[in-house]
This record gives structure tokens, sequence and C-alpha cells, in this order.
């Protein structure tokens, strides 16, 4: 049995032999697996209530460590999203009492994101249920293959710029 992405390698080596299309193999393949591993991933947080945007600030404020607080700037550095996005994002968390936003006493324009002693639960709740689903999304690999796949896909990452240091 092949994969979707192997009928389509040979497809394009019969109708076009003149190319080696051997990057569909990878490319091709990650992206049909982000793309399923999203529907699960949304699957599976929905089932605890949380939408992936909620998860990924419960998880940055929760790794930041106590008092799990960053500042919005600081917040909008790590997440790589919009100002707008964070902004309703953490509206609609505020509104589900994951989140408060703390006003600096000196600085009155600076706000920093707190998680909540409830939004604290949810997080240590929820994560070690994410990671054994994670776990088994990656289930057909074994410890060495995914060493190997992880070292990879960072190297990929890292010549893209994307490090540490964001």
């Amino acid at each position: 049995m092949t994969d979707a992405v192997a009928a389509a390698l040979e497809q394009w080596r019969r109708e076009r032999p003149d190319l080696d299309p051997w990057p569909i193999g990878v490319v091709g393949r990650i992206m049909r697996i982000s793309r399923m591993w999203d529907k699960e991933i949304k699957s599976f947080l929905a089932g605890h209530g949380l939408e992936p945007g909620e998860f990924d600030v419960l998880s940055t404020l929760r790794r930041s460590g106590a008092p799990y607080e960053l500042t919005a700037g600081a917040f909008l550095k790590t997440s790589l999203v919009t100002t707008g996005a964070i902004t309703l994002r953490v509206d609609r968390m505020q509104d589900k009492g994951l989140v408060t936003r703390i006003r600096d006493g000196d600085d009155r324009r600076s706000v920093r994101i707190r998680l909540t002693d409830h939004g604290l639960e949810v997080i240590d709740r929820v994560l070690p249920l994410h990671l054994d689903n994670e776990a088994r999304l990656l289930q057909a690999l074994d410890p060495e293959a995914r060493a190997q796949l992880s070292t990879m896909l960072s190297t990929l990452l890292e010549s893209y710029g994307d490090t540490g240091g964001q």
C-alpha cells in the first residue's frame, strides 16, 4: 500500500519524465500530515473546551514560569500573530476566566497578560493529555526515528531563521 503522495509522484513521473518531482515527496507529505494533525489537535482541544490559539496562549504563559505572565509585546514576539489577533484571543480568554490583563503601575501603556488560577488549572490538566495525544500521532515511529525526524525538522526550521531567540 502507498500513500496519496506516492501516487501523485508516480503520476508526475509518468506525465513529466523530464522533471524530478522528489520535493513533492517531502513537502507534500509534511503538508498532508500537517492538515491531518491540525484536524486531530483541534478536535482534541475542542473536547476540552479550548481552541488551538487559546491552548497556545495558556502554554506560552505556563512555560514562562511563575507568575505566569508576559507583557503584551513579549507575547507578540513569541506567538508570531498580529496585535489584533492577540487582542481578540485574550478578550475571549478573559471572558472565560483563563487570563487577566494587568496594567503596569509605572507605565500605564504597558499591559501584562497573566494566567488566572483557573487558567493554570486548565493548562496543568490538559497539557499531559495533549502530550499523550501528540505521542499517539507519532506512534508509527520508533524512538530513534522520532529523534531523527525531530533533528531534520529542526534543521529545516533553522534554515528559515526560526530560532529560539525570536
